[in-house]
């Protein structure tokens, strides 16, 4: 059993293309070694702690942070260009709101404690990134979180009792503390780390030498 923690935040284009590469370096591995068991968690950052519960402009803000409308477009493009070749075609044109992340990575962190999250975790990205899906929306999470099987009653009790938030920003404090403020971050069996949404080669690179092979 190979554990890998995945950092990362639903607003952050790289983190979907960082999700693929993932995917393909554990196939690659796996392909050397059929009898491996990959326990994936992911873990949470917040981009932006900033945003309002209720979202704000997204072209707005990131003309705001990047400078002008051609340094987004170009942005745009690059992420475009590193996700084609994994099946990723990014829809930025349909993102009305920059998401509050907070309920999404709640509603991620109440799927792990039943088991794998990697289908609802596809899901949300894809409601991000091609959707346009306002993944900060109560409603919005609980149809997705209903579509990939989850009971919705169940979810919304969780989400409305609130336990579980000082602990997820106690657990991204964490990971600050412990040097990530990039994501994706990868942590491959406990301690190897890498930093950003790199190839599948160094990624499965990160794997074997976790596995001393």
């Amino acid at each position: 059993m190979l554990n890998i923690d995945i950092v990362a935040d639903f607003v952050c284009p790289w983190c979907f293309i960082g999700k693929r590469r993932l995917e393909t370096a554990i196939a690659a591995v796996r392909h050397e070694h059929p009898e491996l068991l990959v326990n994936t968690r992911w873990r949470p950052f917040f981009l932006n702690p900033d945003t309002p519960p209720e979202g704000e402009p997204y072209l707005p803000f990131l003309e705001r942070k990047f400078g002008s409308l051609a340094a987004v477009e170009d942005l745009f493009e690059r992420v475009r260009t590193g996700g084609r070749p994994y099946g990723l075609d990014f829809a930025f044109e349909r993102i009305a709101l920059r998401a509050n992340t907070l309920l999404a990575h709640r509603l991620i962190h109440w799927a792990q404690r039943r088991g794998n999250a990697n289908a609802l975790v596809e899901r949300l990205f894809v409601a991000q990134f091609q959707r346009g899906e306002a993944i900060g929306d109560p409603a919005t999470l609980s149809g997705i979180a209903e579509e990939c099987g989850y009971p919705a009653a169940e979810w919304a009790a969780w989400r409305d009792a609130d336990s579980d938030v000082e602990a997820l920003w106690a657990d991204e404090h964490s990971l600050r503390t412990r040097g990530i403020n990039m994501v994706p971050t990868f942590i491959v069996g406990g301690s190897k780390v890498v930093v950003g949404a790199e190839e599948p080669a160094i990624l499965a690179g990160a794997m074997r030498e976790a596995l001393g092979r």
